[in-house]
């Protein structure tokens, strides 16, 4: 009986230690894998390059992670896909058209990534095709393009945001006169409600807890707003950090505050959320220009942000907005957390390790991928013991646990 007990929790602990990666920024859209046993230095070319796969075309979607299969978008010729790859052999498993195709001189194709539960996943063209697909096959099971259905426009490089699902309600941000804001049933796409008349931006919607209740806080072509997760209502707003060229960082919500980003010279503020009656007072704690998100959003580790201030990595304090420390690094660039480091990717095909620490800068190891035309904007993904790395329509696959 010990012993089965025992295999048991064995079995249990090393399915504990792999993280599956179903959505933009990870399980909890915060940028942080729990995976640990993860490599403390990679040698002088990198890790171990297990596989790399093509196919993906244009595009900087990054990746879904899910029980052993790779989701992703590209583009090629005339058409938009959404395209599934096997995890472990980098194999091509299916592919499915969406939207039209976009160019655009900076990088063509699209931006989102997937967005996997069970056996379905929802994707978001650059045009703004919204689908459902059967995760195994890439059947299409519904969509509908949102800029048309809400008459709405799309923003000037695209739709890129990534869709968020939380419990039935599909959330995604066409933009414009009474839907800056939608909710729809994830089973089929109807409408559940609408808010806002804010024009689209560039940022995914989050989803978190407070006081017993459900919210969400997104970032608009205009401001940072909070409503309620049930029917949409606006609970607040705020502009300051807004600029009216791209906003496009995902918000961070951790212990009643949120924290919001932007670039083009604006910067950064921390908002103190506190339930009033039926919603919620958003009181400033700080606006600073020490940590101007541009592509790239922080991520939150124990006490301090882990950023892109423009192009310098910063460490912040998440209180206060004390600067720790800053580094050129890897040049501009975005960032995930796993183990206890940073994953750092540059513009320029530069990637990185560095402790996460507040006491200063310390990078571990750094190689480099091929870039093409385009920058290397996609940020890494971490998932089931693997490091994710996209270059337009190179997709690498890296052992970071040394197995």
């Amino acid at each position: 009986m010990l012993r089965s007990v025992g295999v048991v929790l064995m079995l249990f602990a090393s399915t504990a230690m792999a993280d599956d990666w179903p959505q933009w920024r990870g399980p909890r859209r915060d940028g942080i894998s729990r995976e640990t046993g993860l490599l403390k230095s990679w040698p002088a070319g990198g890790p171990r390059l297990v596989w790399k796969a093509q196919g993906l075309s244009e595009g900087y979607s990054s990746f879904a992670v899910v029980k052993g299969r790779l989701f992703t978008q590209g583009q090629r010729g005339d058409q938009e896909f959404v395209i599934a790859f096997d995890a472990k052999t980098g194999k091509k498993l299916w592919e499915t058209t969406t939207g039209k195709p976009f160019r655009e001189r900076r990088g063509h194709g699209p931006r989102g990534t997937p967005t996997v539960e069970g056996d379905r996943l929802w994707a978001l063209a650059a045009d703004g095709t919204l689908v459902c697909l059967e995760a195994a096959t890439g059947k299409r099971i519904w969509g509908v393009n949102i800029v048309e259905r809400f008459k709405s426009a799309a923003p000037h490089w695209g739709v890129s945001e990534s869709p968020l699902l939380d419990g039935d309600r599909l959330i995604v941000t066409p933009g414009g006169s009474g839907a800056s804001i939608v909710a729809l049933n994830k089973n089929n796409g109807e409408l559940v409600w609408k808010s806002g008349n804010d024009e689209a931006a560039y940022s995914s919607v989050i989803a978190f807890d407070l006081g017993g209740r459900r919210y969400m806080a997104a970032f608009t072509g205009e401001a940072a707003v909070g409503l309620a997760a049930g029917n949409g209502e606006l609970l607040w707003r705020y502009n300051k950090v807004s600029n009216r060229t791209a906003n496009i960082a995902t918000p961070i919500f951790h212990d009643g505050h949120v924290f919001v980003s932007s670039d083009y010279g604006t910067g950064c503020a921390l908002l103190k959320l506190e339930p009033q009656g039926g919603g919620v007072k958003a009181s400033e704690v700080y606006f600073s220009r020490e940590m101007k998100n541009h592509y790239s959003t922080s991520v939150l580790v124990g006490d301090y942000l882990y950023g892109f201030n423009s192009t310098v990595l910063t460490a912040m304090k998440f209180a206060t907005g004390e600067v720790a420390w800053r580094d050129r690094s890897v040049g501009k660039g975005g960032l995930i957390y796993a183990d206890g480091h940073l994953y750092v990717m540059g513009e320029n095909g530069t990637v990185g390790l560095v402790e996460a620490t507040p006491a200063g800068y310390k990078e571990k190891s750094r190689f480099e991928i091929p870039r093409g035309e385009f920058p290397t904007w996609t940020p890494p993904v971490v998932a089931e013991g693997r490091l994710y790395l996209r270059e337009q329509d190179n997709l690498y696959c890296y052992d970071i646990k040394g197995s």
